[in-house]
């Protein structure tokens, strides 16, 4: 369960947040990944190079407005910082010792749905899961 469950969670992550319409759909992202940037803020146990991290992952963030690849950067570099975490820092649920280890397993998956440009998601009748939209718009960095 220990992998798993952060696969899982990432999944439910991209299933729930690919509800909205765009260009929403992209802003929410963005915002989601800005805060996740400061996750690690209340006691990281990294001093200083928090508010760094904060700072660079605020950046991507705006960017990502515009952008489902600085999106997906985004949850790249907090996917690095969590590894830096679970082997020198402070866990990001202070109770859970391997939750840095966890996100750093979730992260990547939402990360693989934003590079493709944060498609709508959905299940068919038929019971597989399709992308909602034509080829033209789906992976595009426009609203």
């Amino acid at each position: 369960m220990r992998y798993v469950m952060p696969v899982v969670i990432g999944a439910l992550y991209v299933l729930v947040l690919s509800l909205p319409r765009e260009p929403h759909r992209r802003r929410i992202n963005a915002i989601m990944v800005a805060g996740a940037g400061a996750a690690y803020l209340s006691g990281g146990g990294l001093g200083g190079w928090e508010f760094v991290f904060t700072a660079l992952l605020t950046y991507v963030a705006y960017r990502g407005l515009d952008s489902w690849a600085f999106i997906g950067a985004g949850w790249l570099l907090h996917t690095a910082w969590d590894v830096v975490h679970h082997l020198k820092g402070n866990p990001i649920v202070p109770f859970a010792h391997d939750s840095s280890f966890g996100c750093a397993l979730c992260d990547p998956v939402i990360a693989a749905w934003c590079f493709a440009g944060g498609p709508s998601m959905s299940f068919r009748r038929s019971g597989g899961l399709s992308f909602i939209g034509n080829a033209r718009t789906r992976g595009a960095d426009h609203e």
